[in-house]
């Protein structure tokens, strides 16, 4: 574990949607642009320096109000970035998420071949993303980024995908969302487990060092320095698929929320298993410590919260596992799209709907795609064999998943895919400088 120590993060320069949690509720939408004419490129990398907000700035007069922009391999390739300072860049993200598919397992329906067009491919160039606690704030945003880019005829807008908070501020399987983040020294944002020591900046900012004393640094520094890498993903979820498969293996209406519960390690107000094993209690979701407990320490043979179960994948937290938890800890940030699927269906209705997924880290290689290909798609590291996660694991069918209790494992079987990836992008989020730096870009 490291040892505390003092670092000062430039928050002005740092992009407010690399440190910041979502507001809750909240609108957002992400807009994807091709980069036709390189010296409009560079002209919105200009006024976007203008456009983005700083982790600085937390007294926006838009309030949780934030707008981001992000780069693909083939958007710095199109704003001219010379070939030697690209091959500085982490090696994932210069092949592209669509080049790591199966690895990822992004196979079956998953695969890019069935992407929505123009995710996965060298079209997709820059990625807006627009953050706000309501649609109304929301548009504001766009409004104030929309001078950017709207007079630039070298620079179109190919997709955009809305989300926004459900009624009920669950995701579409019904679970609330977004609970958990890591403290990261030197943003002044606390953690949400007041029992893990804040990460090093270097998990998170490229330029400073991590929890191995190493910098991640890209040439030259001022494109480095105070960025990160992002992860998008569509999930398309198949809530009815999803009820159908609870109802199908419970005893009754408890026992089916005791599944759901199983499956995700919450209940589904958001109460962790672990702190409150036989009943959900939607009051813990007002509690500061509602997510502070330990696997290891309380609950090694996963009899509260089963080792296989969504979060305590995704987090084994202080758990004995293959791998060092701290080192594949990351950021991750979903805000759902689509309209919700009436209560009670059990079947699909063809509907869109599903969740935009952003993971956030400095580190591709061993935290997200670490934590998709060897905690969620396997259960090796925990001794479970080829197990795959419940809810967003690649099974097609055949998965099986095994909730220990006394005196007999409970084993559920013909686990389908509940979650199909629709497409998905490896980001650079620059610095305010960098961004500078690139609109600065001569041939």
């Amino acid at each position: 574990m490291s040892q505390p120590s003092h670092v000062t993060l430039d928050l002005d320069d740092i992009q407010r949607g690399v440190l910041s949690p979502r507001p809750t509720p909240y609108a957002a939408t992400y807009i994807l642009f091709r980069i036709d004419d390189r010296g409009q490129g560079r002209e919105l990398m200009r006024r976007a320096a203008a456009v983005v907000t700083s982790a600085a700035d937390t007294t926006s007069p838009l309030g949780q109000t934030w707008v981001s922009l992000a780069l693909t391999h083939a958007g710095l390739r199109a704003l001219g970035v010379p070939q030697e300072s690209l091959e500085t860049f982490a090696w994932e993200f210069r092949q592209g998420m669509a080049a790591r598919a199966t690895a990822l397992g992004d196979v079956g329906d998953s695969a890019p071949s069935h992407w929505e067009p123009p995710l996965g491919t060298s079209a997709v160039h820059v990625v807006l993303v627009a953050v706000a606690p309501d649609s109304a704030h929301m548009e504001a945003a766009i409004d104030r980024a929309r001078p950017a880019y709207d007079d630039l005829s070298g620079v179109t807008a190919i997709w955009r995908q809305d989300c926004h908070a459900l009624p009920t501020e669950t995701e579409h399987f019904g679970y609330r969302d977004g609970i958990s983040q890591p403290a990261i020294e030197g943003s002044g944002i606390p953690g949400s487990n007041t029992l893990e020591e804040p990460l090093k900046a270097g998990e998170f900012v490229l330029g400073y060092p991590d929890e191995l004393g190493g910098v991640q640094r890209i040439q030259p520094e001022v494109l480095g320095r105070n960025g990160s890498y992002a992860a998008f993903r569509k999930l398309h979820q198949r809530v009815g698929a999803f009820r159908r498969y609870l109802r199908d293996n419970a005893t009754g209406p408890e026992d089916e929320e005791l599944l759901a519960a199983k499956i995700m390690g919450r209940w589904r107000s958001g109460a962790p298993l672990a702190l409150s094993p036989s009943r959900d209690e939607p009051g813990l979701d007002a509690d500061p410590y509602r997510n502070s407990f330990l696997y290891q320490r309380d609950d090694p043979a996963g009899f509260i919260t089963p080792g296989g179960s969504h979060i305590r994948r995704g987090n084994p937290r202080d758990a004995a596992v293959a791998g060092v938890p701290r080192l594949h800890r990351m950021i991750r940030r979903g805000t759902v799209y689509g309209p919700p699927l009436p209560d009670g269906a059990l079947e699909d209705d063809g509907a869109d709907r599903g969740l935009m997924f952003a993971f956030i880290g400095a580190h591709l290689g061993r935290q997200f795609e670490f934590v998709q290909s060897e905690w969620m798609n396997d259960g090796v590291f925990f001794g479970a064999g080829d197990a795959v996660d419940p809810i967003v694991g690649s099974g097609e069918g055949a998965g099986e998943y095994t909730i220990p209790r006394r005196p007999v494992r409970r084993r559920l079987l013909g686990l389908p895919r509940f979650a199909v990836t629709r497409g998905g992008e490896y980001c650079f989020l620059p610095s305010l400088s960098a961004l500078r730096w690139l609109s600065d870009l001569t041939d």
